[in-house]
């Protein structure tokens, strides 16, 4: 069976999923502060953290086992937190912001995902 190789290729894509990643998980810890409801708190930061994990669970070397499936996990919950803003979401300049910034790591993600494991 060929396993990933531990070492993970760090190039500009693998960094601008870091990045993006993080700028999401800011954009909703910051949102998460930034209100007095308890549930929507409690929602942006879980959002938040799970963002967090998942990007570090990708890269990780001790997971380069299950890189696969984790890349596929932090796509799929991607997509969700989209279609969760597209349900209930703020119509704003920071959702939109978000959103895009959203959009262009599903992009890369999918992208990474068709590569083959190094």
């Amino acid at each position: 069976m060929n396993q990933p190789n531990a070492r993970t290729q760090v190039g500009p894509r693998q960094l601008t999923i870091v990045a993006l990643t993080i700028a999401t998980a800011l954009i909703h810890i910051v949102l998460a502060i930034g209100t007095s409801d308890l549930t929507t708190k409690v929602m942006f930061t879980l959002n938040s953290l799970g963002y967090l994990a998942l990007v570090t669970a990708l890269y990780l070397p001790p997971l380069a086992s299950y890189r696969r499936r984790v890349r596929w996990a932090l796509l799929a919950y991607t997509a969700v937190t989209i279609l969760g803003w597209v349900a209930v979401g703020e119509r704003s300049p920071t959702g939109y912001l978000d959103k895009a910034i959203e959009v262009a790591l599903l992009v890369l993600l999918f992208l990474e995902a068709r590569q083959p494991e190094a």
